[in-house]
């Protein structure tokens, strides 16, 4: 595929680095000379510096014809025009970053007649993250399919829970409540497992399970904590105001703690509901006068990766029940698990994930799309959405009759309003959304899954 990538920011650079070694011929567009000529001798791709959104430099970077746009600079309305140019020009799907909330649901309704396919809110998405952690307290991560209906939960085999010391065939007799165990986390390792694998405390476990079912498989394990109701965010930024706007409606109580004054009066005036507080989130002194203690959730959003980890890892010694971590670089990540970070997020990897998800369904020609990606575990684990949209030699054939490969996965299947937790004697037909987890990166087909 030919893409264009415009705004080479944190965001761009991550999606440069999962798209360069996949076959594409991709172009960079970047104000900053320095930053593109860095790019180009790092990746095998053809830059140019200039405004993207001007229609001289797009036609110097050839995008005449180009499969997919992307723009992802700081400025919404840059990335906006830049998409409108370029589907004047003739490229056939673009996808604009738009953050700002005051015109953002206008763009969408508009999208269409702009010329835009996708419209990416890393902030909202991020925000949204969050919000279902706090929502389902017993979980470490949640990720959905099929439209929410199929949710990838992760979760910890904490003491007292009943998946300790299990096999995944023991649990199957044991359970009433249908779930699926498709990876697991050991310290740096990660299993996709088989009906011998026994549980061990301090597992992480990433398991797929019918959305309504889920608080139910909670139950049963002994992981259901009691809800959480006074939640505290450090950091102001769009992210912080998305998650207070979302938890307001509901009844939680909020304090948000921002440095700047000026941001903290604007976030006072338009989030009635929330207690906004001018000060230094990452003091100490602050965090206990403002009872960080008695908080039932902490959620650490700074710019900085580093006072978010040390806030979140003060907030765990406060016996804060969930601690929620804002972490952008990836070389941090190594060293969460070992500080007690369980619950963090990326802005970057989420926008990522959906970008790259419609690049691989853009990219295939075969008989099933990508609908949906996720990347798990530091990128060591993918779980993936196909819609098996042609007829294929697997369909209509019990899963264990199929050779698929080692650590690979069938972990649902989706049959129009049936969510099917897979065993051995089901099959894949055609029309189903069929999710699949494995440890092998860039699986285009559902047929990729066989040997």
């Amino acid at each position: 595929m030919k893409i264009i990538i415009i705004g080479l920011g944190t965001i761009g650079k991550t999606i440069l680095k999962n798209l360069s070694h996949k076959g594409h011929n991709i172009t960079i567009i970047d104000e900053d000379k320095d930053k593109i000529e860095t790019l180009i001798g790092k990746y095998d791709v053809s830059g140019i510096v200039g405004n993207g959104a001007c229609i001289d430099i797009q036609r110097e970077a050839r995008v005449r014809g180009a499969d997919l746009a992307i723009a992802l600079t700081n400025s919404d309305e840059l990335n906006v025009f830049a998409c409108l140019v370029a589907k004047k020009i003739g490229v056939k799907n673009t996808i604009a970053r738009v953050r700002n909330p005051d015109y953002r649901k206008q763009i969408m309704e508009m999208k269409d007649e702009l010329g835009i396919s996708m419209i990416v809110n890393p902030e909202q998405d991020t925000a949204t993250e969050i919000f279902n952690l706090i929502n389902l307290p017993s979980i470490a991560q949640v990720e959905d399919f099929a439209g929410g209906r199929v949710l990838l939960v992760e979760i910890v085999a904490e003491p007292g829970c009943a998946l300790v010391g299990e096999t995944l065939i023991t649990l199957g007799r044991k359970l009433k409540t249908k779930v699926l165990i498709c990876a697991v986390q050991r310290g740096q390792e990660v299993i996709i497992p088989t009906g011998h694998f026994v549980i061990e405390e301090g597992d992480r476990i990433h398991l797929t399970s019918d959305a309504k079912s889920l608080r139910d498989f909670l139950a049963e394990v002994n992981l259901v904590k009691s809800p959480l109701k006074n939640i505290m965010i450090v950091g102001g930024s769009r992210i912080g105001y998305y998650l207070a706007k979302e938890l307001s409606k509901k009844k939680y109580k909020i304090k948000l703690i921002e440095s700047n004054r000026s941001v903290a009066e604007t976030l006072a005036d338009e989030l009635p509901r929330v207690t906004v507080i001018h000060g230094n989130g990452t003091q100490h002194d602050l965090l206990i006068e403002e009872g960080i203690e008695a908080m039932d959730a902490f959620v650490a959003l700074t710019d900085i990766d580093e006072e978010n980890m040390v806030v979140s890892m003060f907030a765990n010694k406060m016996k804060v029940k969930k601690t929620i971590t804002q972490i952008k670089s990836d070389d941090l990540y190594g060293m969460l698990d070992e500080l007690g970070i369980e619950n963090n997020v990326s802005p970057n990897d989420i926008v990522a994930n959906r970008i790259i998800s419609y690049i691989r369904a853009l990219a295939n020609k075969r008989g099933s799309n990508v609908l949906t990606l996720y990347r798990l575990v530091n990128d060591q684990v993918e779980a993936l959405e196909f819609y098996a949209k042609k007829p294929e030699r697997i369909y209509n054939k019990p899963l264990k009759d199929l050779k698929i490969k080692a650590d690979c996965l069938v972990a649902c299947i989706i049959r129009e309003n049936e969510v099917i937790i897979p065993n051995g004697h089901d099959c894949i037909q055609l029309g189903d959304n069929v999710i699949v987890v494995t440890t092998h990166k860039n699986f285009d087909d559902l047929t990729d899954i066989l040997e």
